[in-house]
C-alpha cells in the first residue's frame, strides 16, 4: 500500500468510527423522543440513520479497496 493509500484508509476508518458513534447517540435520542410521543420526529431520525448506514457501507468499501490495493 502506498503511504498515501494507507493514510487515506486510516483517515476513512477513523471517520467511519466517528459516524458509528454519532449514529449510536442519535438512535438513543430517537428512542427517547419516540417514548415521549413524537413519532414523526423519531421517523425522521430513523431515516437519517438509514442514510448513515448506507454511507457507512460505501466508506467501508473504499477502505477495503485502498487496503486491497496494497496486496
Amino acid at each position: 500500500m502506498t503511504n498515501n493509500n494507507e493514510t487515506m484508509a486510516d483517515a476513512l476508518e477513523l471517520l467511519l468510527l466517528n459516524q458509528h458513534a454519532i449514529a449510536a447517540g442519535l438512535e438513543e435520542v430517537a428512542l427517547w423522543i419516540e417514548a415521549r410521543g413524537s413519532v414523526d420526529t423519531h421517523q425522521n431520525i430513523v431515516t437519517a440513520l438509514n442514510r448513515l448506514d448506507t454511507n457507512a457501507e460505501s466508506i467501508t468499501a473504499a477502505i477495503e479497496m485502498l487496503r486491497r490495493n496494497h496486496q
